[in-house]
């Protein structure tokens, strides 16, 4: 049974991947990607480790310089189209137990998707950030640190999640989780749903799955 639910952020309930790549494919032309290549390349992983391996290929680094104008030009977009994923409000809405955020971001980008997109409402007090805990999915301590602080054991907790990074993250952590995939990409194994107005029925399917070993999901 679901006593809490912990949600990720970008790539389950705001529509923000393909504005983040995009502007970085803007900014490294001569990376040779595109920033629908960059989502299904790289979705999930930690931001810095995400620049270690662009400065790697590109033979040089990017440094402060180059994040603070990936922040401000990414930003200037989320203001004009950051968007929440249809049905996210309504099924929020039918949510009575705890509810959560345990995003990768940094806390200020967290406050500011939340305001953009009118999710902040649903998320008043329980947002967490792996900036502030200086620790990244795989690693379970963010998901850990949330359900400490909705005050539930972790197989109480259900994740939400966009990535293969995220699902480890959750199953080292000792919870279920379910797998937003709105592209619809080809998964077995795997609990997901492509469309909120499904997500009820696809909790309700989760447990009948016997067990989540650990499983490759290709994005």
């Amino acid at each position: 049974m679901t006593k809490a639910y912990i949600f990720d952020l970008d790539g389950t309930l705001v529509d923000s991947e393909l504005i983040a790549s995009e502007t970085l494919a803007e900014l490294l032309p001569d990376l040779g990607l595109s920033g629908a290549e960059i989502a299904h390349l790289y979705r999930g992983w930690r931001f810095a480790t995400i620049l270690e391996t662009f400065s790697q290929k590109l033979g040089r680094v990017l440094d402060d310089r180059f994040i603070a104008a990936y922040r401000a030009r990414s930003g200037e977009r989320y203001e004009r189209e950051l968007k929440a994923f249809p049905g996210v409000h309504a099924m929020l809405e039918t949510i009575d137990a705890p509810m959560a955020i345990a995003s990768s971001g940094p806390p200020q980008k967290i406050a500011r998707s939340l305001a953009i997109t009118g999710l902040d409402r649903f998320f008043p007090v329980h947002t967490y950030s792996a900036y502030t805990l200086n620790s990244w999915k795989p690693e379970p301590d963010l998901f850990l640190h949330a359900a400490r602080a909705l005050g539930y054991a972790p197989s109480d907790v259900l994740v939400v999640e966009d990535s293969e990074v995220g699902l480890e993250a959750a199953r080292r952590a000792g919870m279920r989780a379910i797998l937003h995939n709105p592209e619809g990409h080809p998964i077995e194994h795997v609990p997901h749903f492509a469309r909120y107005d499904d997500f009820h029925t696809a909790t309700e399917r989760l447990f009948r799955f016997r067990s989540q070993e650990p499983c490759k999901v290709v994005f």
